[in-house]
């Protein structure tokens, strides 16, 4: 074992643990869950998200003014339970409704939906919208069917902005599922993670070679090659990113370029460099771009690159203050 841990099924626990020892004066625990709400709420619109743990900091720590309200986790690469969930949601609703985030994987689709009949059930209104960015993950005919990845820090932002703005439910829901529709995003690997406890890599890749629009759970991609330069990569996966959701020219898109847990802040500055070069040379203006690790697969050595069609009239949202925990670079306001 080459993790420090302490038992395998432990980490989520004391991850979420860990997470309150360095910022339990901004949130807190909700007792029988693997959820963390914010100690200080306001009277808007309520924003849950989560999913599995193992990829932090989305969704532990997706959660703060402008992000999430609350936060539900389940086990490593594991969804969370419905009732945790809905436990999570009646912890920070305010009368206004409740929107759910989170990312498009079949058992966080079945438990979060159960959730929201539970709460239903109890007379809150709740809307859902699911992050489906990985252009890789299925055809566009089938975009329904596609896996969340990193772009779902632009779904995330957009609609805690949305509800810090005192929008209604409906609204928030619109501007986030605005900002989903507008959000492509695809991830490339050279090494596997590991889940905890297993000692297994969640994929073999033979060495010298890189795995193109792999999953976060290391999910086949669409094909393999041997190890390319870093210009090269960015060039095949931003063509396949814009040929899915094209951009006319001239337009502003804002960009991630996401770190998957083992990949050097030099080497992702690199693939940001040639990102910029080349969405430029494509006419298109450069609203925003961000570096760092934002959805992560363990100690996965590879990157995503997301791409966010950012119009006039979405701005706002992308820009608006805010504050997380793994934010740097970034306009933070004070309070969670």
């Amino acid at each position: 074992m080459r993790k420090f841990i302490n038992k395998p099924q432990d980490v989520a626990r004391e991850t979420v643990e860990g997470f309150l020892a360095v910022h339990g004066d901004r949130f807190e625990a909700i007792p029988g869950t693997l959820a963390v709400r914010r100690r200080r709420l306001r009277d808007k619109v309520a924003v849950v998200s989560g999913g599995g743990s193992g990829h932090e900091p989305v969704w532990l720590e997706y959660i703060g003014t402008g992000f999430a309200d609350a936060v539900c986790q389940g086990d490593v690469f594991a969804a969370p339970d419905p009732h945790s969930i809905a436990q999570a949601a009646k912890a920070v609703e305010r009368g206004r409704g409740i929107l759910f985030v989170y990312g498009n994987y079949s058992g966080d689709r079945l438990n979060f939906d159960l959730a929201a009949e539970l709460l239903a059930e109890e007379g809150h209104r709740v809307r859902t919208v699911r992050v489906a960015d990985d252009v890789a993950a299925a055809p566009p005919g089938r975009a329904r069917d596609r896996r969340g990845i990193a772009g779902g820090y632009f779904v995330a932002k957009a609609a805690g902005a949305a509800a810090e703005a005192g929008l209604p439910l409906d609204v928030v829901h619109d501007v986030a599922a605005r900002v989903a529709d507008a959000t492509r995003s695809m991830g490339v690997a050279s090494g596997a993670g590991t889940v905890p406890g297993t000692g297994e890599p969640t994929f073999d890749l033979p060495e010298g070679h890189l795995e193109i629009g792999m999953g976060m759970h290391g999910e086949a991609g669409v094909r393999r090659a041997a190890m390319m330069t870093a210009d090269d990569t960015v060039d095949e996966m931003l063509e396949r990113i814009l040929a899915d959701r094209p951009v006319p020219d001239g337009d502003s898109v804002s960009v991630l370029v996401n770190g998957l847990g083992a990949t050097t802040r030099a080497e992702l500055l690199i693939i940001a460099r040639r990102a910029r070069h080349r969405l430029t040379r494509l006419g298109l203006t450069i609203h925003t771009l961000h570096l760092g690790n934002y959805a992560t697969s363990q100690e996965m050595h590879g990157f995503s690159l997301t791409v966010s069609a950012t119009p006039r009239e979405l701005r706002e949202y992308y820009d608006a203050p805010a504050w997380a925990s793994f934010l740097t670079g970034t306009k933070e306001v004070s309070g969670a």
